[in-house]
């Protein structure tokens, strides 16, 4: 530092160690005042060092260790550069809170968008971005996680929703500490991902570790069903339960084929991650897309070259076999018109519909189940095509519809056990007056 024309400090809350030693410095605060984030403010410490350097020997100083300066890391990138290891401060405040061993170290100012583990030392807090950080924090590790408060004064204990009440200054840091299993108020995939290899441990829940693929086939369905109730109810709280107990399908099918050396959570995580970038080459790749259907369409293109289904006729036979009934004639009715089939207008499946109708009213003139059952299922094919030229989603009409029926039929009921009569014994003239009564009744 004595040896250097001149010595730049990247604060003049570092110029105490100077003055003492009698050093004169230049401080770069006025660089901090003309940035506004801090990448920018990194960028533009580096550029003022590389500015001043220039024709000389410059030697600028950062409190703590090299690599915790985002500045210094651009400058050591350049040549003729060397770093002089200073006390790292994520070590120091490591030592003070006793932790010996691994830990995540992280600058306040690059907490954002960073991943970290417990457990984990915070330092470069402020008074101005303390708020911040609590409350990124919060949402990571909950808001009573256990902390250390490391000053001057040594270590305190506190819980992280008090961290931005306390005296932040110079070479000030926080350390949140491991927390047991058990005490968690916040929990993370892994966390999730322990509990369920704890429930198939050898002394794990027998239940849990009785179950294969097969036998808990069904939950699948059932809670992709729950699911999409709680969406329908508009319910947020029931939404957030029942797409948590989706995912611990997903999560305890890839455990159980992890255990039979199949797949693991991770190929699975994985294999997801790959899809949607792949398939996303319109935000990814080189692809462009106007609008959702030009998205699709990138998506649908492909999902097809990935499948390795070389024909639409590929495409077609891949609709899952297992998919409701309507919802599976959608699906393939839309991939057929993909490769060429008729496209679903209105018009065109008005006429086809009317063709299917007349044969089926003469199957059953004909008293040939069979054949009715095959021109019924035409017919029903048909109506999905209609639906689909109508820009409707033909499960959900049909779902609505038979909600709709539902309410008509109990107000119907009701208007008729209200008259003290039984809905067996109407005539058909008393059925449709109750009828249209209960389709004007406000709750029907």
């Amino acid at each position: 530092m004595r040896a250097a024309d001149e010595v730049l400090v990247r604060t003049s809350e570092l110029s105490s160690a100077l003055e003492e030693e009698k050093i004169p410095y230049i401080s770069l605060d006025h660089v901090y005042e003309k940035s506004r984030n801090y990448d920018t403010l990194a960028k533009n410490l580096a550029a003022e060092v590389k500015r001043r350097a220039k024709g000389k020997n410059v030697c600028y100083c950062v409190d703590g260790g090299v690599t915790e300066d985002a500045a210094a890391a651009i400058l050591l990138r350049g040549r003729g550069v060397c770093a002089v290891e200073g006390k790292s401060k994520a070590a120091h405040f490591a030592a003070l809170a006793g932790i010996y061993g691994g830990y995540t170290a992280v600058s306040a100012f690059e907490l954002p968008g960073r991943k970290t583990a417990l457990p984990l030392i915070v330092y470069d807090i402020t008074p101005d971005n303390a708020g911040d950080i609590k409350l990124h924090l919060a949402e990571e590790y909950g808001d009573e996680a256990p902390c250390l408060f490391l000053g001057a004064g040594g270590a305190r204990a506190l819980p992280l929703y008090e961290i931005d009440r306390q005296p932040w200054k110079p070479f000030c840091g926080l350390v949140i500490c491991e927390t047991p299993l058990l005490e968690k108020k916040r929990f993370d995939f892994e966390d999730f991902v322990a509990i369920l290899k704890r429930l198939r441990a050898p002394d794990g829940c027998p239940w849990d570790r009785a179950q294969t693929h097969e036998s808990i086939r069904i939950n699948c369905i059932e809670e992709a069903y729950e699911l999409v109730d709680a969406i329908d109810r508009d319910d947020p709280e029931r939404m957030c339960e029942e797409a948590g107990d989706v995912l611990m399908q997903a999560v305890f099918h890839a455990l159980i084929e992890e255990e039979r050396g199949g797949f693991s959570v991770r190929d699975m995580v994985t294999g997801v991650c790959e899809k949607l970038i792949s398939r996303h080459t319109h935000v990814f790749g080189q692809d462009r897309a106007a609008g959702a259907d030009g998205a699709l369409s990138v998506w649908e293109k492909n999902k097809m070259a990935e499948k390795h289904q070389e024909t639409y006729s590929d495409a077609v036979n891949d609709v899952p076999a297992c998919f409701p009934a309507l919802l599976r004639a959608q699906k393939i009715a839309k991939r057929m018109e993909k490769g060429g089939w008729d496209k679903a207008t209105f018009e065109n499946f008005e006429k086809k519909f009317r063709e299917e109708y007349g044969e089926l009213r003469a199957a059953i003139a004909a008293g040939e189940a069979a054949h009715t059952a095959e021109e019924l299922g035409d017919v029903l094919f048909c109506a999905v095509e209609l639906g689909r030229a109508a820009g409707v989603d033909c499960e959900m009409a049909l779902l609505e519809a038979a909600k709709k029926m539902q309410k008509r039929y109990t107000a119907y009921e009701t208007l008729v056990r209200a008259d003290g009569k039984d809905v067996n014994a109407l005539t058909p003239e008393e059925r449709e007056r109750y009828y249209e009564r209960a389709k004007h009744d406000p709750c029907a």
